[in-house]
């Protein structure tokens, strides 16, 4: 009998991580001792054996705004603009965490969202390195199973009816949502995500398209997809022009709020957008001294030297 998608998430998300990433996490976790539910690891170095010298990457998942910073703007900006962003340092790693509570980790893994940023990156691997106790790790298996046929089901309106190739709907659902944020990466990032377990994602599949209501794996593994009217379409085709407004702007909004929240966060950015488009961008004193300013100036140069898109 075929794997539910929940049992392949939760499978998934059980795989063993490199030791320091897992006390990482839990080091992690220490910091909302009152707070704490779950801490997941995603990103490209889920995939890096040797972790020196990256930035991780874990989401910190919360009871709730309140229990994990008391009454404070922060429990304001987290709930308003989700999720706030720390970085964190243990024992020589160096990493980036988002803090959300299980009510909106759930709630943006659904198709309800406009938003694209958690349902896009947990359609991807992640690795549960850190839980309260069972419940909450099940309440995480159950938030990150809602990723998956959340992407496929936003993508399969632009898809075209005769394509029965698994992995293309993977495809264009990972380029449409790196399409809806201002992204570092170069254009075929999203393809790579795929491409660097392939097998992966003709696994999940079936049960995702199933999941989805959209569709099913008929002979050989082909999708058989449900079929797709004109004004479907078109509606979806708007949706996503809307989610790419959308994205963008919440994209700079999120940078706003993290001049206030990351330390050292121009120098962060400076060095991604470097690393992931190869573009120099060099950090002035100044800068540092006002962050939302500089983010305000730096970001248009980058729009225009292609640096983001």
């Amino acid at each position: 009998m075929a794997d539910t998608l929940s049992e392949l998430v939760r499978a998934e998300l059980e795989l063993p991580v490199e030791p320091k990433v897992g006390a990482m996490a839990a080091a992690l976790a220490a910091l909302y001792p009152n707070a704490a539910r779950a801490v997941l690891f995603y990103g490209s170095c889920l995939r890096m054996a040797e972790l020196d010298g990256l930035m991780l990457d874990f989401y910190l998942i919360v009871s709730s705004y309140e229990q994990a910073y008391g009454k404070t703007w922060l429990t304001r900006a987290n709930r308003t603009i989700p999720p706030n962003v720390f970085p964190f340092a243990h024992k020589g790693l160096v990493a980036k965490y988002a803090v959300l509570s299980e009510a909106d980790f759930a709630r943006l893994n659904r198709s309800a969202s406009l938003s694209v940023s958690v349902w896009a990156r947990f359609a991807q691997p992640s690795r549960l390195v850190w839980s309260a106790d069972g419940t909450a790790a099940s309440a995480a298996v159950s938030a990150v199973a809602e990723a998956a046929p959340t992407l496929l089901c936003a993508a399969r309106p632009m898809l075209d009816d005769e394509e029965e190739d698994r992995l293309a709907l993977w495809r264009l659902g990972f380029a449409l949502t790196y399409s809806a944020e201002l992204r570092a990466e170069r254009r075929h990032r999203a393809a790579s995500v795929v491409d660097a377990d392939p097998e992966r994602y003709r696994r999940f599949t079936g049960p995702a398209l199933e999941a989805a209501g959209i569709g099913r794996l008929g002979e050989k593994g082909r999708m058989m997809l449900a079929p797709v009217g004109a004004a479907e379409r078109r509606k979806a085709a708007r949706l996503w022009a809307k989610r790419r407004r959308h994205g963008k702007m919440l994209s700079i909004i999120r940078l706003a709020k993290a001049s206030f929240t990351y330390a050292g966060g121009v120098d962060y950015l400076a060095w991604k957008i470097s690393r992931h488009s190869g573009a120099e961008i060099r950090i002035k004193p100044w800068h540092r001294r006002w962050p939302l300013l500089a983010a305000f100036i730096l970001l248009p140069q980058l729009l225009k030297r292609g640096a983001i898109r």
